[in-house]
């Protein structure tokens, strides 16, 4: 992922997909994760402003974890669960998946969330 700004000029996405990522349980594999506060950075470069960020699995553990990189890097705010419900991508992207269909089977729980690109902050000269 450290080249992805090889791939797509600045600002030119407009939705990324995190959709049942790897959870990386052991302690020392954490740093392969799909998020990390390094790799939002790459993310935030590729994304324009209020471009969306889709996050869904079914391990809480790596909801947490994913919710909270996101919360705390200061280009990523979560939306409400009104623009959440108002998203019309969000069913697909949470119930009609592959994966979201095996986990439907499997009568395991899904952890959903969108976060939106904030615009880079202005910059003032003296």
């Amino acid at each position: 992922m450290k080249f992805l700004a090889n791939f797509f000029e600045k600002g030119s996405v407009e939705k990324m997909f995190f959709c049942y990522p790897d959870p990386h349980y052991k302690k020392k594999k954490h740093r392969q994760r799909i998020v990390s506060m390094q790799l939002l950075a790459e993310y935030a470069y590729v994304l324009s402003p209020s471009a969306l960020v889709y996050v869904v699995t079914d391990v809480e553990e790596l909801f947490q974890w994913m919710s909270e990189r996101l919360m705390n890097h200061p280009l990523f705010i979560r939306l409400t669960d009104e623009e959440i419900a108002n998203d019309p991508v969000s069913p697909y992207v949470r119930d009609r998946t592959d994966e979201a269909a095996r986990v439907e089977k499997n009568r395991g729980s899904k952890y959903f969330s969108i976060f939106r690109r904030l615009p880079d902050p202005t910059i003032n000269s003296c």
